[in-house]
């Protein structure tokens, strides 16, 4: 007895996925709840499981766009099929056709010397190859489809050496010119789409601030050693930029609102989402309540998403709401940019490279470890005196960790 493997429903927004691969082959014996196949969505990538244990047969193939609910494999009772008939059946196939090869007589007439057969004949015509001038190595002279799939492949050539290069030719480039092209995945389309329709559909404007980093850098080199074996995790910068956040979006609550057709919605939370360089794409999982969380549980909440991320285990929950943004494009050595809001959202926060620069303190020039922020927002919700102070704020705080910590 044999069952279908369909595909789950996996959200509610979702009507297919994409089989981007398979982790079992045809014929390969699988263990009950073995993971046997990816499938990618918009949204995330999940793993299909075996329903029973027994032997794979495949239905779709990798890169199958996929309806929910539509069969992917099935599992039949028992184990993986022996291999020793399958390369039975495979030697006799081969006989057959060294067999049947050297038949190339029809209705009593033989194949005349050059004369192609007729699949090298359909190969040549395809490619426009001259049977004259290729040397048939079959019976009596025939040109075979070997023939005929050498003579495409050194057909350029012999093109390029009939057609001798004149004096007023052109140089030939140096170097490959090859090109490729691959399907774009759902999730690619999806942030595509959704990256458009945000410059389109909102007026967004980016202000830009600095913040100097040393008070931060040295806290972390005071405690960093004491707060590792005290939580087991780093102290990075993530949690500070997220604490900092947390505390400027209680002074300026629109940052944290969202436009609902005709009206505003404010959040009296604050979920963080963390923008995530993933294999197949940016994700942006989020921290939920981020504003009750000390700095070790956002360190340990960064480092859990980010791990589930590269790795794409992440659910759709952990990818959906979400109030506020925070990028951090200076682990790619981005020193400033301009981030793009995550629709629905009203705001995101851009990290920057930390440069030292010399910079003026009470009419002195010192050297300073120093960072870029960049606040892009919606300027339907969220004004200018409003944008600028957040950012103000946000800044205050990491210049004055005490504050930050005490939230004052």
């Amino acid at each position: 007895m044999s069952i279908e493997i369909k595909v789950p429903p996996v959200g509610e927004s979702i009507t297919e996925v994409v089989l981007s691969s398979w982790i079992k082959n045809d014929g390969d014996a699988v263990e009950m709840d073995e993971v046997i196949a990816e499938l990618e969505s918009d949204k995330a990538t999940f793993e299909l499981t075996a329903e029973q244990a027994g032997t794979l047969r495949t239905v779709a193939q990798e890169g199958d766009t996929l309806a929910i609910g539509a069969v992917v494999c099935k599992i039949e009772d028992g184990g993986a099929a022996p291999a020793a008939p399958a390369a039975k059946e495979e030697k006799t196939a081969v006989a057959e056709q060294k067999t049947e090869a050297p038949v190339v007589e029809k209705k009593g007439d033989s194949y005349a010397s050059g004369t192609p057969s007729p699949s090298a004949g359909k190969i040549l015509a395809e490619k426009g190859v001259d049977p004259a001038a290729v040397k048939g190595t079959g019976v009596d002279g025939r040109i075979t489809k070997e023939d005929a799939l050498n003579a495409e492949k050194a057909q350029p050539k012999a093109a390029a050496k009939a057609s001798a290069p004149t004096p007023a030719a052109a140089p030939a480039v140096a170097g490959s010119r090859n090109e490729r092209r691959q399907k774009m995945t759902p999730l690619r389309k999806t942030v595509a789409k959704r990256l458009v329709a945000v410059k389109s559909e909102t007026a967004m404007l980016t202000t830009f601030n600095e913040v100097d980093m040393k008070p931060i850098m040295d806290l972390r080199g005071k405690y960093k050693d004491k707060f590792k074996e005290k939580y087991g995790v780093g102290l990075g910068f993530m949690s500070f930029f997220t604490k900092a956040v947390c505390e400027a979006l209680k002074d300026f609550p629109s940052v944290n609102a969202r436009i609902d057709g005709e009206e505003l919605v404010f959040n009296d939370f604050v979920d963080v989402s963390i923008a995530v360089s993933a294999p197949k794409g940016l994700v942006v999982p989020i921290i939920r309540n981020a504003e009750s969380k000390s700095l070790a549980e956002i360190e340990k909440s960064v480092i859990e998403l980010a791990t589930k991320a590269r790795d794409n285990k992440l659910s759709i929950d952990e990818m959906t709401g979400g109030t506020f943004t925070i990028t951090n494009g200076g682990v790619f050595g981005s020193m400033m940019s301009t981030p793009i809001i995550n629709s629905p959202q009203s705001a995101i926060l851009g990290m920057h490279n930390i440069i030292e620069r010399p910079i003026a303190i009470k009419g002195e020039v010192v050297v300073r470890p120093m960072m870029y922020l960049a606040l892009s927002y919606d300027h339907r919700i969220i004004d200018g005196r409003e944008s600028v102070g957040f950012l103000v704020r946000v800044k205050q705080l990491l210049e004055d960790p005490a504050r930050l910590l005490l939230g004052v």
